[in-house]
């Protein structure tokens, strides 16, 4: 199966990006890079930090930066922060690759972040609100970048995955035909 040589996940924090990629990739055969890992190895600091020594803007800016040059790779599957899809140059790039939005509800998000520390946008008085809020912000981002939307509510990482190359194999097959559909007299 020829698959594309670069596949993005993008979705909110606690959809699975990391954990669904880290699995893709391992199929694949690709290298697995997390932006917020990039980002936090190249600075020698971790997330929180980063949001506190140079605010959002300062750590969207780092994103950029990440997305631009680990774009120049192939093959590759690549996690993004929930917030990567806010700026149209990070859109422009993630464009050029197989884009998959990991879908999953507001309880199941809070579920799986409400106690984790490295999640600055989350350590306020109402986190539900929060992830609601971010919610109606990206989801129309998310869509829009979308070459397929995949729901990971009580879902196992590995049934998605399943969910993801077959999706991958339909994609291949369908480009393929419009290629021979273009190439006839």
């Amino acid at each position: 199966m020829a698959v594309p040589d670069r596949i993005v996940l993008v979705g909110p924090m606690g959809a699975g990006k990391s954990t669904i990629g880290k699995l893709l990739a391992k199929h694949l055969d690709y290298p697995f890079l997390d932006t917020d890992r990039e980002i936090e190895a190249r600075c020698g600091a971790d997330i929180p930090w980063i949001f506190d020594m140079e605010g959002e803007a300062g750590f969207r800016l780092r994103e950029s930066q990440i997305i631009a040059e680990l774009m120049g790779q192939s093959p590759l599957v690549m996690a993004t922060g929930g917030g990567a899809v806010l700026r149209p140059e990070n859109r422009h790039h993630m464009a050029k690759a197989f884009v998959v939005y990991l879908r999953t509800s507001l309880s199941q998000q809070y579920d799986r972040t409400r106690l984790d520390r490295n999640r600055p946008l989350l350590q306020q008085d109402n986190p539900r609100g929060v992830l609601a809020r971010l919610f109606a912000e990206r989801d129309p981002l998310y869509s829009e970048l979308a070459d397929v939307i995949m729901k990971t509510d009580r879902k196992s990482p590995r049934l998605v995955v399943r969910q993801i190359l077959q999706e991958l194999t339909e994609f291949n097959a369908n480009a393929e035909g419009q290629t021979d559909a273009q190439s006839r007299p």
